[in-house]
């Protein structure tokens, strides 16, 4: 039997970067509150992701690296955002492992 919805296996030490859909965020900040190194909040009220230098990248489909120990973080912020608007994919393949579109 197959358990729907789980994320696809990552295998340890594989890169993976996230990037933010603006166009579906709503705001709320979860993500900012759970990985506050990775993700922030900006003045018009949306979130983007932060370079490693603490950079907030703004352009669209702007990624960043995750860093490990961050890992559990960022994906909880993408399984309980509101906007679905949190993408995380490997870097080799570029195969979003999880998110709205992880397979």
């Amino acid at each position: 039997m197959t358990v729907q919805n789980e994320a696809p296996a990552v295998g340890a030490g594989e890169a993976l970067e996230v990037w933010i859909d603006q166009d579906l965020c709503t705001g709320d900040g979860i993500c900012a509150q759970y990985a506050p190194e990775v993700f922030e909040l900006d003045i018009d009220g949306l979130a983007y992701v932060k370079s490693a230098e603490d950079e907030l990248l703004q352009e669209p489909g702007a990624t960043t690296p995750v860093p490990l120990p961050l890992l559990q973080d960022v994906v909880d912020s993408a399984k309980e955002c509101p906007g679905d608007c949190i993408h995380v994919r490997r870097v080799a393949d570029r195969v979003e492992v999880y998110g709205p579109d992880a397979e």
